[in-house]
């Protein structure tokens, strides 16, 4: 690539609203570029879960529709999202599902997995079903592709090296029935590949995000579409107020590369940026709390998009994620923080400040949980971070972000630095709460509380264990209620929870085809921004798993469209 070469389009990230943008660009007879300032593709997109929240379906083992859709995302946005924007949505997103199944790219709703909708006393919430899971794939099929793909997080990978589905994952995880014959068909699978074995201890199996951006790659491939990494945007061109191109940097080299129909801002948010996480976000928070891919995702998008006059919306907001920051078995004196998805609602376990107070229903949504977190922090001053305190029983019985079960992996199998470190553990709840410089009292007082209703599955203070959504994460054999137990056996134990993310959600304000607007309420001509790059639809709410990488890859087939017929139609 240089200076010379120009392009109909330029996706900006490697992402799967990017590259679904890009393919469905070149489909639509674009020639596009799609550039990645890492060295790896696929962006936190790969190192996620990889569903998609897609409302009205067709696939929902409950009855759904779009109406009843729109019902719920105008409960949860709370007027914040123009209706224009969320009905666009509602009604693109199965055909974006059609896009991705015509790739190869196979899409489900699991009839017994399936993610309930985050807010469950909403308007025209669901149990089940508007969440898709993407089916695994052969990374082989990449060729030497394959290594230039970000792997996943350790928290989906069984001894940081075998890949697991949401099933599987969840299924050990918990020590659901029939998790000892999952564990060894995992592990007979990926040890009997030996061919691969011998050239990387990498599974080939992609799951989750890695099969939905392996399945994406392999289309960019099949079209001959380029995909250059390390090449980061620097700044947009503009000529007469339309984007016209951009200036990048790769590997020291300044290249300016046109784009005649336009850009497509997929690069991510700014939770990577310390500076503009203090410049927008409400409350002091820390770049390395965040779980995303270190180093990327540090506003090069929302910058640009502001040098050009872009209006933009959201940017106190994130996607709040709790996570646990958890020194590398593999990497010594690094420390990386995985986000707590589901582990807060098993039973036996509760999260206090450092009061040693209850502050939250320990089982709601992770982006709720954050949110609990910052309200908690404004009023005491005593949260980021909280703890999750739990006894022996959760230990034995349940997986806490890459530490396995001790069923699984003792206390004496842990690498001693970890102990007081990741995990802290005492005798008696005084004695763990010394260590966690609680007050001793307070931390007495909130257990036995707990405790009482726990034995009668009634939490009285904040309901744990009273909807759908709490259900669906707790351990199903467990009674009265499958999320509340006492603690009571010892040791005790506690882990770190730092208010982390998986992205920000604000950045140039969009309309209901991903056209950045300008502070004059006018289209930018020829700049687009999908994703984290852009302010989402989904405003300061998680309607469900998946919402992020289905809004990301709804507008990014939407910000495709509308190039096309702009060029089909230029006086519109």
């Amino acid at each position: 690539m240089d200076d010379a070469q120009d392009y109909d389009v330029i996706v900006v990230g490697s992402g799967a609203g990017g590259m679904l943008a890009a393919v469905r660009a070149h489909d639509l007879g674009l020639k596009t570029l799609v550039i990645e300032r890492s060295d790896h593709y696929g962006g936190t997109s790969a190192v996620s879960g990889g569903a998609l929240w897609i409302p009205a379906n067709g696939e929902s083992p409950n009855p759904d529709s779009p109406e009843l859709s729109l019902d719920y995302l105008r409960a949860v946005t709370a007027g914040a999202v123009p209706e224009a924007k969320l009905r666009r949505y509602v009604e693109y997103a199965p055909r974006m599902i059609a896009h991705l199944k015509a790739l190869g790219v196979r899409y489900f709703t699991h009839q017994e997995l399936s993610y309930p909708d985050y807010y469950p006393f909403a308007p025209g919430a669901l149990p089940a079903g508007r969440t898709m899971f993407v089916a695994s794939t052969d990374g082989a099929v990449l060729g030497e592709e394959f290594f230039r793909l970000r792997e996943a997080d350790p928290s989906y990978r069984l001894f940081n090296r075998i890949a697991m589905d949401n099933e599987e994952g969840l299924a050990i995880a918990a020590q659901a029935k029939g998790w000892q014959l999952t564990l060894a068909r995992l592990i007979f699978d990926y040890w009997s590949d030996i061919r691969w074995r011998l050239r990387t201890p990498r599974d080939r199996q992609l799951k989750l995000g890695g099969a939905l951006i392996g399945g994406l790659r392999k289309a960019l491939a099949d079209r001959g579409i380029p995909l250059q990494l390390k090449t980061r945007m620097r700044t947009l061109l503009t000529e007469n107020g339309r984007v016209t191109g951009l200036v990048a940097e790769q590997e020291g080299q300044v290249l300016h590369i046109g784009a005649a129909r336009g850009v497509i801002l997929a690069c991510g948010g700014f939770e990577q940026s310390q500076t503009l996480r203090e410049r927008y976000l409400d409350q002091p928070t820390m770049a390395s709390w965040s779980a995303t891919p270190r180093e990327n995702n540090t506003g090069d998008g929302l910058l640009a998009a502001l040098e050009v006059g872009a209006d933009t919306e959201f940017l106190n907001e994130a996607w709040w994620a709790p996570t646990l920051p958890t020194p590398s078995a593999h990497a010594p004196n690094t420390v990386r923080n995985l986000a707590m998805f589901l582990e807060r609602g098993y039973p036996h376990s509760l999260a206090v400040n450092r009061l040693g107070k209850r502050f939250v229903n320990e089982a709601c949504s992770y982006h709720q949980f954050g949110q609990a977190m910052l309200r908690d922090n404004a009023a005491t001053g005593a949260n980021m971070p909280c703890w999750l305190v739990f006894d022996a029983t959760f230990r034995r019985n349940y997986a806490l972000g890459s530490l396995l079960p001790a069923q699984m992996v003792p206390d004496s199998k842990l690498p001693p630095e970890w102990l007081d470190n990741l995990l802290y553990r005492a005798d008696t709840l005084a004695g763990l709460a010394a260590k966690l410089a609680l007050p001793a009292d307070a931390l007495a007082a909130t257990v036995a509380r707990f405790n009482a209703g726990a034995r009668q599955g009634v939490d009285e203070d904040f309901g744990r264990g009273g909807n759908f959504h709490n259900l669906f994460y707790g351990d199903a054999r467990h009674t009265p209620n499958r999320t509340l137990g006492e603690l009571i056996t010892a040791p005790f134990y506690a882990v770190r929870l730092d208010l982390g993310d998986i992205g920000t959600k604000g950045g140039p304000k969009t309309d209901e085809n991903a056209r950045v607007m300008a502070t004059d309420g006018q289209a930018i001509p020829g700049l687009y921004a999908i994703g984290n790059a852009a302010g989402s639809v989904m405003g300061g709410a998680y309607p469900g798993a998946g919402a992020t990488l289905g809004a990301a890859m709804t507008f990014g087939c939407l910000a495709a469209a509308d190039i096309a017929q702009e060029r089909d139609h230029p006086s519109r």
